[in-house]
């Protein structure tokens, strides 16, 4: 398996919908909306083996001092292979002259991000407005 990284925003709705899918986010039943918002994305980093997408992070940024990271998703059978590490790695890295790079994570997912430097905040509570049911 020789996964291969890119900086992709333009990405095809099947490759989406099959990866969101693979992972039971409920984003995927929502393809097109996930082709356009990557397109809105400030950066999209995938991971690929050969031509099927296995792994995407995207974050949203406001040029200068804050990134968002809003995906982070690798599918089930790619999974423990450090491709998730990667991608933090990329955006880690793209973003270093920023002040911040902020996520939400699942809880179940929270020691994940803390092997990659990400710290839990204090006195924080995430809020959402949403249709999405994961």
């Amino acid at each position: 398996m020789a996964i291969v990284y890119k900086d992709a925003q333009e990405l095809r709705t099947e490759d989406l919908k099959e990866l969101f899918l693979s992972v039971d986010w409920s984003s995927g039943h929502y393809p097109e909306k996930l082709v356009i918002a990557m397109k809105n994305s400030g950066t999209v980093f995938t991971a690929w083996d050969g031509d099927r997408l296995v792994g995407l992070i995207n974050a949203l940024d406001d040029g200068i001092m804050t990134a968002y990271v809003h995906y982070l998703l690798v599918d089930p059978a790619y999974q423990s292979k450090g491709i998730g590490k990667e991608l933090v790695r990329l955006i880690s890295e793209k973003y270093k002259s920023y002040l911040r790079i902020v996520l939400i994570a699942y809880d179940s997912q929270a020691d994940f991000y803390k092997k990659c430097g990400f710290e839990v905040g204090s006195e924080k509570t995430p809020m959402f407005i949403t249709s999405l049911w994961t």
